[in-house]
């Protein structure tokens, strides 16, 4: 079947608005997982030596002695999340917060130089709701509704074997989890231009993810490491896509199964040192390259079975470009002995916006650059750890303009935010 123009627009909208977090940070990755790899900011793949290794260098696990558990979770304020368009529009996202947590067990083996754990991670998550944009006029005008929510969460375990003296070699191997609800005008509906807002809902995939790593001692102070990771396909199915067609006079107009496909977890390499500079002072650095321009492509959304009269006839497919840049992302982090009992972090995470101007969109607003951490760990007594701390992203700003989106020429997106990062260890 033909479809117009305008009807290309509305959906390729939502083909470029529901795949990611708002909050995302190197893409759509967070920088760091658990307490002390986020607060060296990500310069992990050299020292991962707790359970978030599962996410970073699988190779660190064999590092833990005995049994360990950490519990981490981290707490998202918008400082600046803002639309603002040629229709009036400079709009705050209302979901100022958001909150993200995991956890994992690890516990050496009595026959082997191994570690085994396993772990659960969110590995990306939020959106961005604007609850009263001002509709393009040529779309019929008034206020309506733009928001995505999605997340992604992985569950993975892993081993990680000391081969020799000075190398260790690990691997995880897990299942991701993703899902969507999204929502583009969903009030809006406006015959003459052939533009219907719809709302989508529970779109989801599970598959599975791959890491291995390696950690090698090249001297007592010297530690050289490095991380790979597949793809991961996200191929979004089970949805229900509903029109609002009222002013074509079929009123909303529900396709019982929608699905999305062309979105994956992108592949990386990591390489990394970390450096005992003093007995109490620790630097550690990481490179990573992240293969978006692979993974977010294109996307395809495919909507069929409506349960009534649909202007867009039984079946709907339409394509959007999303062209992302490859990422090279610069972690740099320190650890400092202040005593027995505190441990200080601090790092600066870099990673050059992905996300072309011209695919740019106010629900993926992947668009920060730096990145800077500062936190501390407390140790209560020989088995218990509390580490916490801050990041914040500075502001960044994006003028951009979006054929594929309604929000006409010379739009503008910004970004700010800070995080509450904290974890709870227990080592017996």
């Amino acid at each position: 079947m033909n479809i117009s123009t305008s009807k290309v627009a509305a959906f390729t909208c939502l083909l470029t608005t529901l795949s990611l977090p708002a909050h995302a940070t190197n893409g759509i990755n967070l920088i760091g997982f658990g307490g002390e790899s986020t607060l060296m900011a990500g310069a992990d793949v050299a020292v991962a030596r707790d359970t978030s290794a599962l996410n970073t260098n699988p190779a660190g696990l064999a590092q833990i002695k005995g049994q360990r558990f950490n519990g981490f979770g981290s707490v998202l304020r918008t400082l600046d999340l803002s639309h603002q368009d040629q229709f009036g529009n400079n709009e705050n996202a209302s979901n100022r917060y958001t909150a993200l947590g995991g956890g994992g067990y690890a516990m050496s083996l009595d026959s082997l130089p191994c570690t085994i754990g396993i772990g659960l991670f969110a590995q990306g998550g939020a959106g961005g709701v604007f609850k009263n944009i001002n509709v393009n006029p040529a779309l019929g005008g008034g206020q309506d509704r733009f928001s995505a929510l999605f997340g992604i969460a992985k569950i993975t375990p892993g081993i990680g074997c000391q081969v020799t003296d000075k190398l260790s070699l690990g691997i995880s191997y897990g299942l991701v989890y993703a899902s969507l609800d999204q929502k583009l005008f969903p009030n809006s509906s406006f015959q003459p231009a052939n533009f219907y807002g719809y709302e989508l809902k529970g779109a989801n995939t599970i598959k599975t993810s791959f890491k291995i790593g390696m950690q090698y001692k090249a001297t007592p102070q010297l530690t050289l490491g490095a991380a790979f990771t597949d793809k991961t396909k996200l191929p979004l199915s089970g949805g229900r896509i509903s029109f609002n067609q009222t002013d074509a006079g079929n009123g909303i107009v529900t396709y019982r199964n929608a699905s999305i496909s062309g979105f994956a977890l992108p592949r990386e390499v990591a390489i990394g040192a970390a450096f005992q500079a003093t007995d109490d002072l620790l630097l550690s650095l990481k490179l990573n390259w992240i293969n978006w321009a692979d993974a977010m492509k294109s996307s395809t959304l495919t909507a069929t079975d409506p349960d009534s009269t649909s202007a867009y006839g039984p079946v709907f497919s339409a394509n959007s470009a999303l062209d992302w840049k490859n990422q090279w992302v610069i972690a740099t982090g320190l650890a400092y002995k202040l005593n027995d009992k505190t441990m200080l972090y601090a790092g600066h995470n870099y990673g050059k916006n992905p996300v072309p101007t011209n695919t740019t969109t106010p629900n993926l607003a992947a668009i920060l650059e730096h990145h800077y951490t500062f936190g501390a760990a407390y140790k209560f007594d020989p088995e218990w750890t509390f580490t916490g701390g801050i990041e914040y992203d500075p502001q960044v700003k994006v003028d951009y303009t979006n054929v594929q989106l309604p929000f006409g020429t010379n739009s503008e997106l910004r970004n700010e935010a800070l995080f509450l990062h904290f974890m709870v260890s227990r080592e017996w």
